[in-house]
């Protein structure tokens, strides 16, 4: 499948606009950044039912005391992936994706959490099943791991979103690590899209359903559609918050902006799921930015 031809040209303009709004205005994007990574860790956790909400997230990322007993290892993979998050930020223009860039960022989510198992491939014995799907043999991993890899950076035709797509559909797939497979391709998904230019997306906790379906329909049909549709969204609504702040824009939740206006509030709230007004969410709140008087 491909990205259809509006949502291509939606994106295009968006990068345009994006990309002249932020001249100038570097730690702007860069205070944005930082700002998200408590909420790109809670859900990136949150999918693999991490048992913290964002608040705990939060203060464990502060080293705030969390008023209830967490496990050690929920505290370490909070840390931890935040690390990797900032770490793909500063490198996502001085570095290729390969497969020693691959094991480094599982080390470093990994580490602490089960060092016999970090910065390395399954090896010889060890299977991963995902449900009633069962992985790749550890034995195919390497030549399997390459063969994505070549053919992601040799794709030169397709258009980004769909190779994006493809890649991670095959990095899950094959499953390649004992643990933490789903975090570190979520944040290789990131990493392709900065390098690219684009800002970073958050893939929701709420929204795994879709999530989900996506690697459902791959594995039965070999059809992205769903990813595809799942990650432009994601990458909409990040162009859109970020937009609203290089605007200087007065920024409201979508609630309060139907009362002002007389419009209907679940009318807007599905618009801005499905990305036809410039909505992007905070917190789990759905805002916008409107032009200050």
């Amino acid at each position: 499948m491909a990205t259809p031809h509006f949502i291509q040209k939606k994106l295009q303009l968006l990068k345009q606009e994006y990309d002249t709004l932020r001249v100038g205005k570097e730690s702007l994007i860069q205070i944005l950044d930082e700002s998200e990574i408590p909420e790109n860790v809670y859900n990136s956790n949150a999918i693999e039912n991490s048992t913290l909400t964002l608040k705990e997230t939060e203060k464990i990322l502060l080293e705030l005391e969390v008023s209830r007993d967490i496990s050690l290892r929920e505290v370490f993979e909070a840390k931890n992936l935040a690390r990797v998050t900032e770490y793909i930020r500063s490198k996502s223009d001085k570095t290729d994706m390969t497969k020693d860039f691959m094991l480094l960022l599982h080390r470093m989510l990994m580490g602490g959490i089960n060092d016999g198992i970090a910065g390395r491939f399954r090896a010889n014995g060890e299977y991963v099943r995902v449900g009633t799907y069962i992985a790749p043999p550890p034995e195919q991993i390497e030549q399997m791991v390459g063969k994505v890899l070549l053919e992601y950076s040799s794709n030169f035709t397709a258009f980004f979103l769909d190779k994006i797509s493809k890649f991670h559909l095959d990095f899950e797939r094959i499953h390649p690590f004992m643990d933490g497979n789903g975090r570190i391709g979520r944040v290789l998904i990131n990493w392709q899209f900065m390098s690219l230019g684009f800002p970073y997306v958050i893939i929701r906790n709420k929204d795994k359903k879709y999530y989900y379906r996506a690697f459902t329909e791959y594995g039965d049909s070999k059809k992205t559609k769903t990813m595809e549709r799942t990650l432009g969204l994601a990458l909409i609504e990040s162009f859109h918050k970020r937009i609203a702040y290089l605007k200087g824009e007065k920024i409201t939740t979508v609630a309060e902006y139907a009362r002002a206006h007389n419009k209907s509030a679940s009318t807007m709230l599905n618009a801005a799921r499905r990305q036809t007004i410039p909505a992007f969410r905070e917190k789990g709140i759905w805002k916008m930015g409107e032009v200050r008087s």
